[in-house]
């Protein structure tokens, strides 16, 4: 028993350095940037408030599972912004294995019993070949989208980001698992976007 509680703390303790990666996201009011550890919480709470955009046989608790989980890698990998001048970096080959090797470092902290089901969803989510790995991959597309809005714009006007950059980096990923909540938020970029 002592070694299990050992490592369930070990991971624990590992999970908390996920506060002190800073996101290129600022707050809603603008005042900072965001931790990962923040925006995980905060996605959570997204899955939470808004199931019913969720297509039918979605399992909402798989999701909140995901979300809490998918950014752990960040404690080695860092956060890579979509639309920074790295952004061409999100989702290489290269930052792919990074993570895949701190998902496997994070993970295995834990007793495998565990550690081996939450890699497991960790990689469900990455992959986003199921409904609930989908739906998740769309909700953590959509947060950074509104607290852009709600701070005047925030990143976006210090990436540049255009129409075309914001409809194929984030529109097509958040419409594929929540096509109503698309068009909704659609609605509310109109004045950052007028081409969307």
């Amino acid at each position: 028993m002592s070694d299990r509680l050992d490592r369930q703390f070990a991971f624990l303790m590992e999970a908390d350095k996920l506060k002190q990666v800073l996101r290129a996201t600022t707050l809603a009011d603008g005042s900072r940037r965001e931790n990962s550890g923040e925006h995980s919480w905060h996605l959570a709470l997204y899955a939470l408030v808004l199931a019913d955009q969720a297509a039918p046989g979605i399992d909402i608790s798989r999701v909140i599972k995901m979300l809490l989980l998918h950014d752990l890698v960040e404690i080695d990998v860092g956060d890579v912004p979509i639309h920074s001048a790295n952004g061409a970096a999100h989702g290489s080959a290269e930052i792919q294995a990074a993570e895949a090797r701190a998902a496997a470092r994070i993970f295995g902290l834990l007793p495998d019993d565990i550690g081996t089901d939450l890699l497991a969803l960790w990689a469900e989510f990455e992959a986003a070949s199921t409904p609930d790995a989908v739906f998740a991959k769309s909700l953590d597309r959509v947060q950074p989208v509104m607290q852009n809005i709600a701070c005047g714009g925030g990143t976006w006007k210090e990436y540049h980001v255009t129409d075309a950059q914001l409809e194929s980096r984030v529109g097509v990923k958040v419409e594929r698992g929540a096509p109503a909540l698309w068009q909704w938020v659609r609605g509310q970029l109109r004045s950052f976007f007028p081409d969307i």
